[in-house]
């Protein structure tokens, strides 16, 4: 019998070893492909045969017991590798990709960016090439995004045009269509199954695995996923392959998958539990980047200051590290685990490779901001001042709804602390309009937190249902869509009024912008601040800039969104700042910078404030 994967078993979540023990008898791949044309297929209400697919899958999600402390040298069960030891599309030899060329398409967040980055490197190792035109291709990838109803709606659409695509190309010519990310771990089999439109579906801890998936699909007539999760894939061995040779700002992803189980995420359930890279390849391959040109850097994940490298045997830290660093008055319903290299240790080494390069991250829970990631912040002259604070609701009562682990009290002093630490800090926010239950009252706490914060910048949106949430199971989805459209736009005025006004104070000020060149839309020279500001410069005729220059500029004039400012002078990210020093950054260059990782944790210095 050939390894054959049936609709019963995908269901069930079998752990891999299990699948391999019950269905691998033979490791020939064209015997494997060619026995799965024969796995058993159901009967739709329709009376049509729904299509015949293999999919590779190890668990239908996580649970709680998955996100627990486990002692060393366990990992939860049906928690494996996305690259067991022997498995067949592992193991299938075949050229097939050799000089065929592939076109992607990228939907959704940054991390969506960086997993393209990833795949392309493992596909271009393969031998394929990578083509601009759609018409060109022999595979076509969707990277998608599964955070919200409208971002899958648009693949839906997108997938139904390259059906039409499809239809029209000779039969040997008709390109082979790929649904990768968060959306192929969350709809696998309808995406196989819905009238042929998907030829392989890959998840987010897979991408190894692709050329051998679309080797095994060219093989035979039937849909080919891979969705297992991984408990230890960070791709940390793989140099990215960038969409863009020329940008002078790269997003880095140093740690995958969330713990935090918020009532309305689907990410724990699409990208799996927290896995950090180990502290000395993400500062090699920011080395790398440093080399190419790239000035600014954003280190990424979808808990990034939950970072914890414990690839060494020894311990860092104190027993602190082992969840007392929580900020004050928040809380996981998870256990956190003890020991490992910290983020703040993470930021300041990538910090000090290269002190014209700018270093940011994203996106960071408002739990883990112990003193001394904000002492790294407000001590390193080339991290931005620029901290995102996931608000979500500014009501108590409906942040427990949400599971968030914190009151609108204890945000409220978390953002007085910080900007106690750090004066000039720019803060930036994400908020939910109309979530499960919200009443009228939570909804004005949320506006009235809007204005009390002052964010700088705010990703705002109405709430969208997904299913396998803890809300999808436990609560309902009652507030109206024209009622969340009114309360989403209540919230997002109460954020231009004051982004307006805080951006206004600007004008008259003198500032440091990286230039990134040209905007798209009005053709105009820009670039962006430490505070995550975009600006649009006036550039005297007799200055030319490069992408990657810093310029020193006067704000002339700004808006809730943007800022202009005329250009005064090229200088360097040192320079500006040994000139014009932030308030409490120590001098750049200054080998006190970061000192704190070079005491024993007892002498260690706290933030003031």
């Amino acid at each position: 019998m050939a390894y054959r994967l049936t609709r019963t078993s995908v269901n069930a979540g079998l752990g891999c070893t299990q699948l391999i023990r019950r269905a691998l008898t033979t490791t020939s791949a064209a015997a494997a492909a060619s026995e799965s044309a024969s796995a058993s297929s159901s009967s739709s209400s329709n009376n049509k045969s729904r299509r015949r697919h293999l999919v590779f899958n190890n668990r239908t999600g996580p649970s709680l017991q998955h996100f627990l402390a486990q002692p060393l040298g366990t990992q939860p069960t049906g928690a494996s590798s996305a690259e067991p030891e022997v498995v067949p599309y592992m193991s299938t030899v075949s050229d097939w990709g050799e000089g065929r060329k592939y076109y992607v398409e990228v939907y959704g967040c940054q991390m969506n960016v960086s997993d393209t980055e990833i795949l392309m490197s493992v596909l271009n190792k393969a031998g394929y090439q990578r083509t601009m035109t759609l018409d060109d291709a022999d595979v076509i990838f969707l990277m998608t995004c599964a955070i919200r109803e409208k971002a899958e709606d648009r693949i839906w659409s997108r997938l139904a045009f390259l059906k039409t695509l499809k239809t029209k190309a000779r039969p040997d010519r008709a390109p082979m269509v790929g649904v990768l990310g968060c959306m192929a771990e969350r709809l696998k089999e309808r995406l196989l199954e819905s009238d042929r439109l998907v030829d392989v579906v890959c998840g987010p801890d897979a991408y190894r695995s692709l050329p051998r998936l679309l080797s095994l699909r060219a093989m035979s007539a039937d849909g080919v996923a891979n969705v297992m999760l991984s408990a230890d894939e960070t791709y940390a061995d793989i140099t990215p392959v960038r969409l863009d040779d020329n940008r002078v700002s790269v997003h880095l992803s140093v740690m995958r998958g969330c713990n935090n189980m918020c009532s309305f995420c689907i990410v724990p359930f699409t990208r799996g539990t927290e896995r950090s890279r180990d502290i000395d390849s993400i500062v090699g391959e920011v080395r790398r980047l440093s080399h190419q040109g790239v000035r600014e850097v954003t280190l990424l994940g979808q808990n990034v200051n939950s970072y914890r490298d414990t690839s060494e045997s020894a311990a860092f830290g104190d027993s602190a590290a082992g969840g007392s660093d929580l900020s004050r008055g928040f809380s996981t319903i998870y256990r956190r685990k003890d020991g490992g290299r910290r983020f703040a240790e993470l930021l300041h080494r990538v910090a000090q490779v290269d002190p014209e390069m700018r270093v940011r991250f994203t996106s960071p829970h408002p739990k883990d901001f112990p003193d001394e990631l904000l002492q790294v912040i407000r001590d390193s002259p080339n991290v931005c001042r620029t901290i995102h604070l996931p608000l979500q609701s500014g009501s108590t009562t409906c942040l427990q709804r949400m599971r968030r682990g914190y009151s609108r009290d204890a945000f409220l002093e978390l953002v007085h602390h910080i900007r106690s630490v750090i004066p000039d800090v720019a803060l930036t926010t994400d908020v939910i309009a109309g979530f499960c239950g919200e009443t009228e009252a939570e909804h004005r706490d949320t506006v009235d937190m809007m204005r009390a914060v002052g964010f700088d910048n705010a990703f705002m949106f109405a709430y969208s249902m997904r299913e396998r949430t803890h809300a999808h199971r436990r609560l309902l989805d009652d507030v109206p869509a024209d009622v969340k459209g009114r309360r989403l736009a209540e919230i997002i005025d109460a954020f231009h009024e004051t982004a307006r006004a805080k951006n206004q104070r600007l004008v008259g000020s003198h500032g440091l912008v990286l230039y990134e060149g040209l905007s798209k839309k009005r053709a105009r020279p820009f670039g962006s601040d430490d505070y995550g500001h975009k600006v649009f410069l006036d550039v005297p005729a007799d200055m030319p800039l490069a992408p990657g220059d810093y310029v020193r500029v006067r704000i002339d004039g700004s808006s809730s969104a943007s800022l202009t400012a005329a250009a005064i002078e090229k200088t360097t990210l040192a320079r500006h700042y040994r000139e014009h020093p932030q308030p409490g950054c120590l001098a750049a260059g200054s080998s006190d910078v970061g000192h704190a990782f070079n005491q024993p944790a007892a002498e260690r210095t706290p933030c003031a404030g």
